[in-house]
């Protein structure tokens, strides 16, 4: 269960921290509001950009969040004027997997039962907007006055759940009043084009000149057909412009977070919204945000495909890595990572290793943040310290979990200090005119430490159609599984010598960016065989059990 909303200060007085007046909010209650992008104009110098990523997770995750819910807290407590930037969960997770996914103990944001699910209604927009154009495709179909050849239709339906039996479906059956019967698909609202459109937006026309650029498949002769064409964006806009600002809460310490956007890192760009991110700079000293799984994912993404569109440029990245997670890359079952186990934690940093070496091509300074459980032993604790000494690398044991702020005041120092340096230009990992072939096996080799690169025949005729339509000159981003380096799951530790394998290639021409399917992954995930909604309930009290 969350803090009672009676724990936490009315969102006029966090707001106000910032410098936000209450004629720039839009109140959703007393504990949260929608914050007018007028706020952007606070005439502040931006506030330093900080990104925190991590390791390759246990299935449980690593507690990204959770670090930098602590790390900001933990700069308030430094005397540091610090915001949150954060993603907002998908119910998709939320009832599958994970569970809830606002942070957890005493670094969590609040209120967490409704942040995690229905929020402000950021995700129904983006899925009704999503599924308007679904709708005006079929029914262009149906009245045959476009020219849009069915069987080269690109656009699919989504949905905030997690639900493998919609990935491949046929729709229109039932004879000639009930549409074209044509295959079809859904995706998770959280890998939906509008979400990384809504995301990578900064401004309202801005989002309409993404919205008009949508590619939703093609005409008899091979040409694109644009979202613009079907004169729906207008519509999708109006549904989405509330969606556009930027939400505000609170930590359980009271620090301000902007929640906005909640692309998955593994099957989309994994980075909350330019604008939230923009906002948090303005009105603070240290703007902390996160991105989503370990570095090779939503850290590149961020780096490559955010700061890129955006102009921002991180002043330090701080890794986050637990014990457990080390000791699991190390050989030991997940059965068995609670028991205390040096060596296999010292087997373990070869993960570490790769994701800073990655980060380091980005040329910032890097923190490594261990976030501490109960469990782990000094021993343990001193291995990765004396791995990051080695490496000249600050390092900070922070228990955010059990502690909150006080947990994090020494990994705050450290990432203060880090950050206070000269500022590096921005360097992204690879150029935009370079082949797309180039491009990805840049990320593969670089990031993930691929030896090569399989470009399917599927793939390779998508990519040779983008390039005919002008969109070769896009970014990449790849969808990979989130628990391996490869694109094999099963191979912990730091693989070598491995071909990473294309399958599919997807163009998202109104985010900008070219989507390259690896593996087995999906854009629709399926519900485990044990889901975390099975122990979700409503207790007498009315109130959410079981959450997190």
């Amino acid at each position: 269960m969350t803090a009672t909303p009676t724990a936490l200060r009315p969102i006029v007085e966090v707001a106000r921290d910032l410098d936000i007046g209450p004629d720039l909010l839009e109140p959703y209650g007393r504990d949260k509001a929608k914050v007018h992008l007028d706020a952007l104009k606070s005439g502040r110098k931006p506030g330093k950009l900080i990104l925190v990523s991590a390791i390759t997770p246990t299935p449980a995750g690593e507690g990204k969040t959770t670090t930098s819910i602590g790390l900001a807290q933990g700069m308030k407590r430094i005397g540091r004027r610090a915001a949150l930037a954060l993603r907002q969960p998908s119910m998709g997770p939320v009832f599958g997997r994970k569970g809830g996914a606002t942070g957890g103990g005493m670094s969590r944001v609040e209120p967490s039962d409704t942040i995690n699910l229905q929020f402000t209604g950021d995700f129904h927009a983006i899925t009704a907007a999503n599924n308007l154009l679904a709708a005006a495709i079929d029914n262009r179909l149906y009245f045959r006055d476009l020219d849009l050849d069915p069987t080269r239709i690109l656009w699919k339906r989504a949905l905030d759940m997690n639900d493998r039996s919609l990935r491949r479906i046929v729709i229109g059956l039932g004879g000639p009043s009930q549409g074209v019967p044509r295959e079809s698909g859904f995706d998770i609202t959280a890998a939906s084009e509008i979400m990384a459109i809504l995301c990578l937006s900064e401004s309202l026309p801005d989002l309409r000149e993404r919205l008009d650029r949508i590619l939703v498949g093609y005409a008899g002769d091979g040409s694109p057909v644009l979202a613009k064409t079907l004169g729906m964006t207008g519509s999708m806009t109006a549904i989405l412009k509330d969606a556009l600002l930027p939400n505000l809460v609170q930590t359980r310490e009271s620090t301000p977070a902007f929640i906005h956007g909640g692309p998955f890192a593994n099957i989309a760009h994994g980075c909350n919204s330019v604008l939230a991110t923009r906002m948090a700079m303005a009105t603070a000293d240290y703007a902390i945000t996160e991105a989503g799984f370990a570095f090779d994912l939503g850290g590149e993404k961020f780096l490559d495909l955010k700061c890129r569109s955006a102009g921002l440029n991180p002043a330090a990245i701080v890794l986050v890595a637990t014990i457990r997670a080390l000791k699991m890359h190390g050989g030991v079952p997940l059965s068995e990572i609670a028991t205390p186990d040096p060596a296999a934690v010292g087997r373990g940093l070869c993960n570490l290793e790769a994701h800073i070496d990655a980060a380091k091509y980005f040329d910032k300074p890097i923190v490594v943040a261990i976030n501490q459980f109960g469990a782990d032993t000094p021993d343990e604790l001193k291995v990765v310290a004396d791995f990051c000494a080695t490496r000249n690398i600050p390092c900070s044991a922070a228990d955010v979990f059990g502690a909150g702020g006080a947990g994090a005041v020494d990994l705050a120092e450290k990432v203060v200090e880090a950050a206070s340096g000269p500022e590096t230009p921005y360097r992204p990992l690879y150029a935009l005119d370079w082949p797309v072939e180039e491009k990805i096996e840049r990320i593969a080799t670089a990031i993930y430490g691929a030896a090569g690169v399989n470009i399917q025949q599927a793939a390779e005729q998508k990519l040779k159609k983008a390039a005919a339509h002008g969109y070769d000159r896009l970014p990449i981003c790849v969808a990979k599984t989130q628990d391996s380096l490869s694109d094999d799951p099963r191979l912990r530790g730091r693989p070598t010598g491995f071909t990473l394998h294309v399958r599919d290639v997807e163009i998202a021409a109104g985010a900008g960016f070219l989507v390259a399917l690896t593996g087995e992954i999906r854009r629709m995930p399926g519900l485990p065989r044990r889901p975390a909604g099975e122990r979700i309930d409503v207790d007498e009290r009315g109130e959410i059990v079981n959450l997190f």
